[in-house]
C-alpha cells in the first residue's frame, strides 16, 4: 500500500478516530472520515446536569492499567484524577466488578443490612465466575448465562441455605433477581437469558480500579481529534451504500455512496458503525450483500440498550460512604430479570443507582441504571413521567413520603437512529469465530494481486480494532 492509497472511514466515534490516527501515523495522507451526525465521539457523549458534568454515554475506564490504551491516552492528555494514576490503583484487580460500598432497600420500605445479603451476593459472584470459565474449558451445558444461573441456584440454595428460614431464603432469591438486573446493565442486554454461556468469558477484564474523567470523557475525543489533520471529517454526511466488489476496477475499487448523492471512490473503506445500526441496515448498506458467514455473525452477536437516569436531590437519603444503591423487590424470588407488563411496571427493571463522587464536585447526584426493553420503553416517556416514576420508587423503598428529586436527566440510546442501542454482548450461539468474522476484511477470496477493500471495525464485546 502506498501513501497515496485512498481510505474512507465511516463513523467518527472512538473506533473511527483511532483507525484514522493509526493510518495518519503510518504515513497515509488520503484519509476521509464520514460522520452521519454533527459531532465526533459517537457513544462517548458528555453533558451538563445542573452545575455538574455528567456522562450520557461511556462512563468509566474499565481496568485502568498499562495494557489499556484508553487509560494510557487519558494519562498522556492529563485528563485523570491523581488517585487514578497511582500504582496501587492500577494493580487492583476487581474482575470487572468494583468493590463498591452498598446501601440496600426493600420494596416494603426497609433499609436492609448488606451483610445479611452476603450469601446471595457470594453465590451470584461464584456463578458469574463459573459462567466465564466455559469459554476456555469448552462445552456449554446451558444455552445462556440466565439459564445456567436459574438451574444452579435452587440446587445450591437447598444445600447451602438449608438451615435458613423460609422468609430469609426468599429474600436471598430476590437479591439474585436484583443482581441479574445489574448484569443486564453491565452486559447491555434485555435479559441474561440472551447472553450466550459459552461465549460469556470472551469479555476480558484488565486490572485497575475503574476511574472516570473529571472533565468529561469527551476530553479524550477532543485531544485525539486535535492530532488529526484539519478537515479530515465531513459531518452530517450519512452513508447510503458501500459498493465494494468492483473487481473490474483496478483503481479505487470501492465506491461509497452518501445520502446526499455524493459518490466517493476509494481503495479501502473501514466501517465503524455501531452493531445496532449494522443489524438494522446491513441489507442496504452493502452492495453486494455481506457474505453469509459475516451476516450470521452480525445476527448472532447481541446488541442491547442500557440507559442512565440522573437524579439530583437537595440532601442525601443514602449513607455518606455509600457508592451504590440496590433495590430489592420482595416479590421476585423466581430469579427474574424482566418484567411481565412493561408499560405498567417498567421501573422494576431499574436495579438502583450509583452515587456520583466526590460530593464536592457533583452535589447529591445519583445515576440510575436500566437495561432492556423496559429501558427502551422508558425512552418514549416524557421527562416528567420518568421523574414521577423515580420519585414514587424512591419513596416506596426508603419509606420517606416526601423525598423529591430536584431534577432528572436520562439517556435515550435506543431511539438514536445512528446507534439503535448501547453496546454489544455475546448472544446465544456465539463463539470467538463470530468476532473473527466481524474483523475479517472483504473480499475474503482476494488473490495476491487484489486488495482487501472493506473492513468492518464495529466495536464488539472484546473491544478489538480491525486494521489492515
Amino acid at each position: 500500500m502506498s501513501a497515496n492509497t485512498k481510505i474512507v472511514i465511516i463513523g467518527c466515534g472512538i473506533s473511527g478516530i483511532s483507525a484514522a490516527q493509526r493510518l495518519v501515523n503510518a504515513g497515509f495522507h488520503h484519509i476521509r472520515i464520514l460522520e452521519a451526525t454533527e459531532r465526533s465521539g459517537g457513544r462517548i457523549k458528555t453533558g451538563r446536569f445542573g452545575n455538574s458534568i455528567v456522562e450520557i454515554g461511556a462512563n468509566w475506564i474499565h481496568g485502568p492499567c498499562e495494557e489499556n490504551p484508553v487509560f494510557c491516552l487519558a494519562r498522556r492528555y492529563g485528563l485523570l484524577d491523581p488517585e487514578a494514576l497511582t500504582p496501587e490503583n492500577q494493580a487492583m484487580d476487581v474482575g470487572g466488578h468494583p468493590p463498591w460500598v452498598p446501601n440496600v432497600f426493600s420494596s416494603s420500605g426497609q433499609k436492609l443490612n448488606a451483610e445479611d445479603l452476603y450469601p446471595a451476593l457470594k453465590m451470584f459472584s461464584e456463578l458469574l465466575y463459573e459462567s466465564s470459565e466455559f469459554q476456555s474449558q469448552g462445552g456449554e451445558p446451558w444455552a445462556s448465562v440466565g439459564d445456567f444461573i436459574r438451574a444452579e441456584v435452587p440446587q445450591r440454595a437447598a444445600e447451602k441455605w438449608k438451615d435458613t428460614d423460609a422468609k430469609a431464603r426468599s429474600l436471598q432469591l430476590c437479591v439474585i433477581s436484583s443482581m441479574l438486573k445489574v448484569e443486564c446493565c453491565v452486559n447491555g442486554t434485555h435479559s441474561m437469558d440472551e447472553v450466550g454461556l459459552g461465549a460469556y468469558g470472551l469479555y476480558k477484564t484488565l486490572p485497575g480500579l475503574d476511574c472516570t474523567f473529571p472533565g468529561g470523557y469527551e476530553g479524550l475525543i477532543k485531544n485525539l481529534m486535535s492530532e488529526l489533520p484539519s478537515g479530515i471529517v465531513t459531518y452530517n454526511r450519512p452513508v447510503r451504500c458501500v459498493h465494494w466488489n468492483n473487481s473490474e476496477k483496478r483503481e479505487n475499487p470501492v465506491t461509497v455512496e452518501c445520502d446526499d448523492g455524493e459518490r466517493i471512490d476509494a481503495d479501502h473503506v473501514i466501517v465503524t458503525v455501531p452493531l445496532g445500526y449494522l443489524k438494522k441496515h446491513h441489507s442496504t448498506l452493502f452492495h453486494p450483500p455481506l457474505p453469509l458467514h459475516k451476516l450470521h455473525s452480525v445476527q448472532r452477536l447481541g446488541f442491547g440498550t442500557n440507559n442512565k437516569i440522573y437524579v439530583e436531590f437537595d440532601s442525601p437519603w443514602w449513607d455518606a460512604d455509600c457508592e451504590v444503591i440496590y433495590f430489592v423487590w420482595e416479590d421476585e424470588e423466581d430469579m427474574v430479570d424482566q418484567v411481565p407488563d412493561i408499560q405498567r411496571s417498567w421501573i422494576k427493571k431499574l436495579f438502583g443507582f450509583t452515587v456520583l463522587k466526590p460530593t464536592e464536585r457533583y452535589g447529591h447526584v445519583l445515576c440510575g441504571w436500566i437495561a432492556g426493553h423496559e429501558s427502551e420503553y422508558m425512552e418514549t416517556l416524557s421527562e416528567q413521567e420518568v421523574s414521577h416514576a423515580i420519585t414514587q420508587l424512591i419513596r416506596r423503598f426508603t419509606g420517606n413520603p416526601i423525598v423529591t428529586p430536584r431534577r432528572v436527566l436520562r439517556s435515550q440510546w435506543f431511539h438514536d437512529p445512528w446507534t439503535r442501542g448501547s453496546y454489544s454482548y455475546p448472544g446465544k450461539g456465539c463463539s470467538v469465530q463470530d468476532l473473527e468474522n466481524m474483523m475479517e476484511p472483504l473480499p475474503v477470496k482476494a488473490s495476491q494481486s487484489q486488495v482487501l477493500n472493506i473492513h468492518t471495525q464495529t466495536k464488539t464485546c472484546t473491544h478489538q480494532l480491525t486494521h489492515n
